[in-house]
C-alpha cells in the first residue's frame, strides 16, 4: 500500500504541473523538469533517514541535468525549480549536497534561496 505522504504529494504535484506555465524550456518542460526530480522528493525534502538518494533520483537528475545544457535553459529550469522548493519544504542543505552524492556536476539547484540571474 502506497505510503499516504507519496500519494497527497502526487496529487499535489499534479495539481501544481497543471497550473505551471509549459513552456518549452530548451529540451524541456517546467512540468518535466519537476517529474525528473520527483524520485528526489524525499531526500530533498529530509523525511526519512540521512541516506543517500536513490538511483532513481540520481538518474532523473542526470536527465534534467543533460537536458538542461544552455546558460538560459539552466536558468529557466532554476526559475521552474525554485517556487517548488518552497512549496516541496525542501531542505537547502540536501539540495547542495544532490549533486555530489550523484556524481554528477548539477549547475541548477533546488534551492528556494538561489538567485536564478546568477545561473551560469
Amino acid at each position: 500500500m502506497m505510503d499516504k505522504r507519496i500519494v497527497s504529494f502526487v496529487m499535489i504535484l499534479g495539481m501544481l504541473v497543471t497550473t505551471l506555465d509549459a513552456r518549452q524550456i530548451d529540451a524541456i518542460t517546467c512540468p518535466e523538469a519537476l517529474l525528473a526530480l520527483l524520485p528526489c522528493l524525499p531526500y530533498l525534502q529530509g523525511t526519512g533517514p540521512a541516506t543517500p538518494p536513490t538511483s532513481a533520483c540520481c538518474a532523473g537528475a542526470n536527465n534534467l541535468n543533460q537536458k538542461a545544457d544552455t546558460t538560459q535553459s539552466r536558468r529557466d529550469v532554476c526559475n521552474c525549480l525554485k517556487p517548488a522548493a518552497t512549496r516541496f519544504n525542501v531542505n537547502p542543505d540536501r539540495s547542495k549536497q544532490l549533486p555530489q552524492l550523484c556524481n554528477i556536476k548539477l549547475s541548477v539547484s533546488f534551492d528556494p534561496s538561489i538567485d536564478c540571474n546568477t545561473v551560469s
